[in-house]
């Protein structure tokens, strides 16, 4: 695998390594050794799956507060996404800022998000498919969003009209 980490300290965008022959390609998509080698988070409490039918589908941008914090390893196993990152580690020199990256089904990209940052994604096509490995189990106690269209973040996103689930569209803006 080949890893890449992103501008956000500690979030990597990692490329699997295609083994190809006439019947198509293997790949691994998860090696615990080449995970804990850059220090990251190898637990995986809770695997996930979403669908979504319509283009523009906006889900986000959702994480956990502590203790139940969680490590996001985030794949597109059918379509294409924009999959969104956002630190919201105080201590950290990427505070606030946010990145966004292209997922597909083609280019086989993951993105590795750490804990302390929220995520969400914006699907680039109808009927794309995401996969979630996570370090923490869900927590409805624990479990917070920020609105995803908050200005002091300044995502830039593809659609301006998302399709949104009521809870994501109630979220308020950034509190520290």
């Amino acid at each position: 695998m080949i890893f890449r980490e992103t501008r956000l300290k500690g979030s990597f965008i990692i490329e699997y390594e295609r083994m190809s022959d006439e019947r198509g390609f293997f790949a691994r998509t998860f090696c615990q050794d080449e995970f804990e080698d850059r220090g990251l988070d190898t637990t995986i409490k809770q695997c996930n799956t979403s669908f979504n039918k319509t283009r523009g589908t906006l889900r986000g941008m959702h994480y956990q507060a502590a203790p139940k914090d969680e490590a996001k390893l985030v794949r597109c196993t059918r379509g294409k996404i924009y999959d969104v990152i956002i630190d919201l580690r105080a201590d950290s020199d990427s505070y606030c800022k946010w990145a966004a990256f292209e997922l597909d089904a083609d280019n086989g990209l993951m993105l590795y998000i750490p804990k302390g940052f929220a995520h969400g994604f914006q699907t680039l096509e109808d009927s794309s498919e995401v996969f979630y490995q996570m370090s923490e189990s869900y927590s409805a106690d624990h479990a917070r969003g920020v609105r995803w269209n908050d200005a002091s973040f300044g995502v830039e996103w593809p659609y301006e009209k998302p399709v949104m689930s009521e809870r994501d569209r109630s979220f308020e803006d950034y509190r520290p």
